[in-house]
């Protein structure tokens, strides 16, 4: 009987030790696994999350001081091996690191079975880039060989505001294939004016990188006008390939077989050094214009009456920073009554430049007769490739009034004497200038005051009970309303401080363009100031706003911001004051 009891006991042992030992192997796991704790700056780096139990929402870390250049990446293995479930669910992610030094990479989340679950923080180690070995069967030794990503530069010392080019190409060449190219990382170009050259579609052509034919993409194709002097960086532009690099192995038909990796390349920085102007025989009515142009002056008429108008165009054509400065002004006799010029342009930017003309149209009306010279005017502009000023000047032009009161005395007379004879004309006292009417049928009932009072009243109570939902139910559009009246008061707050700031062109531009995104903030209550120029015109259009004043706003947004790193003298805040004024007041109309 002991015999059997021991043999109970130890029987019961063995069934807890095989139970708990079921529990155990149950257990849900989930953790994160790292290729290598150590690399290289211009290595990889690729992390496993590994669950035992399938899980949903799985949240990655935000992976700070990486670049993702590839996945998430998902496999699944369940197997039943001896009558025992084996299952594995795995996140991969491919990075590339951002800076030296330790890096923490923090918990990554997922929920299995309603629990949430956390992996542990891991820190790795970035050190300096490291040699690649010149093995012809390694593969960052074989993309690094074969893909080059280069920023072509037209010019890289130019005067200030002197038009540059930048061609961004990516070369590669066999064994190697490129089946998909994300942008990683875009250039700013914060000091410059730019314009990006718009490429209908990405093709490949036949070129040479180091006098070695390689096939060639145009990836990008941008036009700088520089706002500084001195050393200025380009930040790179850093891509992530898709790329097919061929094995050792060969398939059925012996055709070799790829294996597909993600690459980084990028174009590292590039410094351009802009020159100023030189000061030597710098013209005073010098505005900033840089490029070859060509000035003139015409009038639409040159013989015309008192009291009909004529127009003075100012134009310059040509290649060079058109929109960057600003054109002179003509002056007139006082007798002349001059108004304010209406602005055209005609540009076009290309990859050498912008190209076109600009006009200032001035509308004339003379009051008396007489011959009126409009006074030559003077443009001057530095031409980069002579490096030298030029001036042009315009022809002195006469205007030739024949008809109308020759001096302001004769008008005066001649207004005079109308006005008697007028008054002593006896021709037209039989008229009478007051009527007595009274109507032929009686008014009836249908057509009274009262009547359409009382059909009215019922309309009136419906729209007070409107009003009255509006006001005291709807409490949460009763606090949008005092949201919209409170960023109003703010943008004209800030129209305030512009007015105040005027004489400081810098600031004046500054505090005028928050003003203009706080006003279209009040109207649309959203945000603007994280918005493209061309989004916030399509905005507006939508908002029945005509195309007309949504491009005048986005100009005198874009004026602000050429305005700061213009100089003082070719700038006129009074008048960008006056023309932020009317721009609103046209938009507010329609919105």
């Amino acid at each position: 009987m002991l015999k059997i009891g021991k043999m109970r006991i130890i029987g019961f042992l063995l069934l807890s030790f095989v139970f708990s030992t079921e529990i155990l192997i149950s257990q849900v796991t989930f953790e994160a696994k790292l290729s290598k704790k150590k690399l290289g700056l211009n290595e990889r780096l690729r992390i496993d999350f590994v669950m035992n139990e399938n899980g949903d929402d799985f949240t990655p870390p935000d992976f700070k001081g990486f670049n993702v250049v590839g996945g998430p990446n998902q496999s699944v293995s369940n197997s039943w091996i001896n009558g025992k479930r084996s299952f594995s669910k795995t996140y991969s992610y491919f990075l590339s690191p951002q800076l030296k030094g330790k890096i923490k990479i923090l918990q990554a989340t997922v929920k299995i079975s309603g629990e949430i679950y956390k992996t542990s923080p891991l820190i790795v180690e970035v050190t300096s880039a490291v040699d690649k070995p010149n093995d012809p069967n390694n593969i960052d030794y074989i993309a690094d060989e074969n893909i080059h990503l280069v920023a072509e530069i037209s010019n890289s010392n130019p005067y200030l505001n002197e038009g540059i080019t930048i061609l961004y190409k990516l070369y590669y060449r066999n064994p190697i294939t490129i089946s998909d190219v994300q942008e990683l990382e875009s250039p700013k170009f914060s000091d410059f004016w730019n314009h990006i050259i718009k490429i209908p579609k990405i093709t490949v052509e036949r070129g040479t990188y180091k006098n070695e034919p390689y096939n060639e993409v145009v990836w990008r194709k941008v036009v700088l006008y520089p706002q500084k002097t001195g050393k200025l960086v380009l930040e790179p532009l850093s891509l992530n390939l898709s790329v097919g690099i061929p094995t050792q192995k060969r398939d059925f038909f012996g055709s070799k077989i790829y294996r597909q990796v993600q690459k980084t390349t990028t174009t590292g920085k590039n410094t351009i050094n802009v020159k100023a102007l030189p000061e030597k025989n710098k013209p005073d009515n010098f505005t900033g214009a840089v490029g070859q142009f060509d000035f003139d002056v015409v009038l639409s008429k040159k013989s015309l009456k008192a009291s009909e108008s004529f127009q003075a165009k100012v134009k310059v054509n040509g290649k060079g920073n058109l929109k960057l400065f600003k054109l002179p002004k003509i002056v007139v006799p006082n007798t002349l009554e001059l108004y304010e010029p209406e602005y055209k342009e005609n540009i076009k930017v290309l990859l050498s430049g912008m190209k076109g003309s600009i006009e200032d149209s001035y509308t004339i009306v003379p009051q008396f007769q007489g011959k009126y010279p409009i006074p030559e005017i003077s443009f001057s502009f530095f031409d980069p490739l002579k490096k030298e000023y030029k001036t042009l000047n315009s022809f002195e032009l006469i205007v030739d009034v024949f008809d109308g009161p020759s001096n302001l005395n004769d008008y005066n007379k001649i207004s005079r004497s109308e006005k008697k004879e007028f008054n002593n004309d006896k021709s037209f006292n039989f008229i009478e200038l007051s009527t007595k009417f009274s109507s032929i049928k009686k008014e009836q009932f249908w057509n009274t005051s009262l009547f359409w009072l009382l059909f009215s009243l019922p309309l009136i109570l419906i729209i007070l009970l409107i009003i009255f939902k509006e006001v005291f139910l709807n409490r949460k559009e009763n606090q949008k309303s005092l949201i919209q009246i409170r960023n109003e008061k703010l943008a004209r707050k800030f129209l305030g401080s512009a007015k105040r700031e005027i004489n400081n062109y810098q600031n004046f531009y500054e505090v005028l363009e928050r003003a203009l995104h706080n006003y279209l903030k009040a109207k649309l209550l959203i945000e603007t100031t994280e918005f493209s120029k061309n989004k916030i015109v399509n905005l507006l259009v939508k908002k029945n706003v005509d195309l007309i004043y949504a491009n005048e706003y986005v100009d005198l947004l874009e004026n602000c911001e050429i305005a700061r790193f213009s100089k003082e003298s070719n700038i006129n805040t009074n008048s960008d004051y006056e023309n932020a004024i009317k721009i609103i007041s046209k938009i507010d109309k329609q919105l």
